[in-house]
């Protein structure tokens, strides 16, 4: 993370991120209480996308025609997909152990970078992943064999979505460099909003409205995580990746953490040693990774 010239306003994104996407989690918990995991996700999206509608218009015919692909595939992998994937994984997953999951996005950026985008990866580095990889496995093979095995399949759903903002953060760094982020972020979910829509359809989400004590009241808290952690969210975080580094957009992850497990704590969740053992290997991998030269 760059100690010195970088400016305050990349400062203050990078915890006002840090804040809402922390509490992200336990709204997604909140909108599970009558919602399933799909129609979650499906109303995320389609909320998101309808809040920046009029950037995405205003801005449809102005984007050059090679950063088209881009734009739709860092929707589908940094927007569509992982929306779904932090759903299903909190049908089973605490949200305050989602929220330190979510941590390994700073691992897998960097990887991807070294793979894909020639970033240099130094042995410090590696040893860092490495640590990180481990915290991992501490904190979701971790406790009962009953637990265990819950955390493991639902854990790794959250991980393979932070595999792809890994991936949409590289992209949106190195192949979609020099667009605003208004823009990025509202075409970006223009391009999967309409597949968010079209599958509610397929769901009784609509009809949970209708007919449901609570919907209502749980499409508020859909609505807040996808207005605030989505639409608001990826507008900021466009512009954070172009002001520094992709390590420093990512390091949004120390906080975060933090946040959702505090929230989950205070909905009265239970969060045992072995997941702050976990937590803290981590983020000792995060800090190794982004503090390297």
């Amino acid at each position: 993370m760059p100690a010195t010239g970088t400016p305050p306003l990349a400062w203050f994104i990078l915890i006002f991120l840090s804040l809402i996407w922390g509490t992200s989690f336990i709204l997604i918990k909140k909108g599970l209480e009558i919602y399933t995991a799909d129609e979650l996700g499906a109303l995320r999206i389609t909320i998101a996308c309808l809040c920046l509608l009029p950037f995405a218009l205003k801005n449809l015919t102005s984007i050059p025609q090679r950063f088209w692909k881009w734009i739709a595939f860092s929707g589908f992998i940094g927007n569509l997909i992982p929306a779904f994937l932090f759903a299903f994984a909190e049908t089973e997953l605490a949200s305050g152990l989602a929220g330190v999951l979510n941590s390994l996005t700073a691992l897998f950026t960097l990887i991807i970078g070294a793979i894909f985008f020639q970033q240099r990866i130094t042995s410090l580095r590696v040893a860092g992943i490495i640590i990180g990889i481990v915290g991992t496995a501490v904190l979701i093979f971790s406790g009962g064999a009953e637990e265990n095995s819950g955390n493991a399949l639902y854990g790794v759903l959250v991980v393979i979505a932070t595999i792809m903002y890994g991936g949409s953060l590289n992209i949106i760094k190195h192949k979609m460099a020099g667009l605003n982020a208004l823009a990025m972020a509202s075409l970006c979910l223009l391009c999967v909003g309409p597949f968010a829509f079209t599958y509610l359809f397929t769901t009784q989400a609509f009809s949970k409205l209708a007919h449901t004590p609570g919907a209502w009241e749980a499409l508020g808290y859909i609505a807040l995580l996808a207005a605030f952690s989505t639409a608001i969210g990826l507008v900021l975080y466009n512009k954070l990746i172009h002001m520094t580094t992709t390590l420093f957009a990512s390091s949004s992850t120390y906080l975060m953490p933090i946040v959702a497990l505090l929230w989950g704590v205070l909905d009265g969740e239970t969060i045992h040693l072995y997941h702050y053992g976990g937590m803290f290997i981590i983020l000792l991998g995060v800090f190794i990774v982004n503090r390297a030269k």
